[in-house]
């Protein structure tokens, strides 16, 4: 057995606390709490987010140029990345501990249920907003538009969104080329009644992390030597001699910008009810180019609210992190030629920073009752890349005809040659 030799640098262990000890009292008054980074607009706290031009209030999303547009004098502008904001100058090796942006604080479920109430700018009166259904509302005195830009505790409101830059046309385009390509199998109902342009553009809700971590895995190699056979006739068997290694490998590094459903109900990947695990095989997403938070952004476009926090969350980063250890370290190992079979793995996480952000997927969705079991499929468009993949009721019908046809297709090809030869 040959020992390995680490990849990574080793940390210092941990000093153990003798029996009796007690914390100090004052150290742990004094002890730094987790950085909060504040990511709110302040540009656009009193609710009325003015053209710069002209100072109109009806402003939306030009998708073509991902800038906001004033519908009154035509003007565009955007609003600044947030990158700079939350990154600063701190190198993703030095963060330690959690750092939260202030859109991505824990979610009250005590606070109010999502009413919000904003006083016009333009008139003095006040509007009521329920944020859990929508994001801004015009002020029935005196017209203005009125969006929702501080952070609630209830989710609705992130640090940063990703403005779409596919438009409604090119996603109906790719649905259709999607389901198209998969028409000769489809349901028949589904043929039938598929609608691309139903297809609704729609901000999801993610946290974008990035971490400091060390990961460790340890395990067993083998090395062929020899390879001979024994016996001779039934009775012969093959026999494989190989060197056994016991290896391990410690990986420190740093990952930007991971993306996580925040969401409940998109997390759940019951792939017996619905298609959702669609939507993460359209990542990655530009994170790098997400702006400060603007309510207008989202104008004409639905929204969901993020219900998960950080602590909830932790689970899956970390079992990504594993992945991205695992598959860091397979270049190193492919010496052993019989395989490297892991028996522990690991990572300590050093350190973590949490954006909240809202992503732009166009989706497609299509209710299909089979046989009494009824199945939501969705067909999903990154909003950025045009990225496409989804899902479509199959007849069952058709398939089995398919099949048999290639059976006795072969079959028959089969016995030709048999007859032939």
């Amino acid at each position: 057995m040959t020992p390995e030799t680490p990849m990574g640098e080793g940390l210092p262990g941990p000093t153990a606390p003798h029996p009796g000890d007690s914390p100090d009292p004052q150290l742990v008054e004094l002890a730094p709490e987790d950085p909060t980074i504040n990511t709110a607009n302040q540009q656009l706290e009193d609710g009325v987010n003015r053209c710069p031009t002209c100072g109109s209030t009806d402003i939306q999303l030009r998708v073509s140029s991902s800038m906001l547009i004033c519908l009154f004098c035509r003007h565009e502008w955007a609003e600044a990345l947030v990158e700079p904001l939350v990154s600063g100058q701190e190198s993703l090796r030095d963060l330690t501990g959690t750092t939260l942006a202030s859109g991505a604080a824990d979610i009250d479920n005590d606070a109010d249920a999502g009413m919000l109430t904003l006083k016009c700018a333009g008139c003095g009166s006040e509007v009521v907003v329920n944020t859990s259904e929508v994001m801004s509302s015009r002020c029935h005195w005196c017209r203005h538009v009125l969006t929702v830009n501080e952070q609630m505790p209830n989710g609705a409101v992130p640090d940063a969104v990703l403005p779409f830059t596919v438009t409604r046309d090119q996603a109906v385009a790719h649905i259709k080329e999607f389901a198209g390509k998969r028409k000769m199998f489809a349901d028949r109902q589904f043929v039938a009644e598929f609608t691309p342009e139903n297809v609704v553009g729609v901000y999801l809700p993610y946290m974008v992390v990035d971490s400091n971590a060390r990961g460790t895995v340890e395990g067993v190699g083998e090395v062929q030597t020899r390879k001979y056979t024994r016996g001779s006739g039934d009775n012969k068997e093959t026999v494989y001699d190989a060197d056994i290694y016991r290896i391990d490998r410690h990986l420190d590094f740093t990952v930007d910008d991971l993306t996580l459903e925040s969401s409940t109900e998109r997390s759940d990947m019951n792939a017996f009810v619905n298609t959702n695990n669609v939507i993460n095989t359209i990542l990655p997403f530009d994170t790098k180019n997400a702006v400060q938070w603007n309510a207008n952004y989202l104008v004409g476009y639905t929204s969901e609210r993020r219900d998960t926090d950080v602590s909830a969350l932790m689970p899956a980063l970390e079992d990504q992190l594993l992945s991205i250890v695992r598959s860091e370290v397979r270049s190193s190992v492919t010496k052993y030629d019989r395989g490297v079979r892991w028996e522990s793995e690991g990572v300590a996480v050093h350190g973590t920073r949490w954006v909240s952000m809202y992503l732009p997927v166009w989706l497609y969705s299509y209710y299909h009752e089979d046989r009494g079991r009824a199945m939501v499929h969705y067909i999903a468009v990154n909003g950025r890349t045009g990225e496409t993949m989804g899902s479509v009721p199959v007849s069952h019908k058709r398939l089995a005809v398919a099949a048999l046809t290639a059976g006795t297709v072969l079959e028959t090809i089969a016995i030709t040659i048999l007859a032939v030869s």
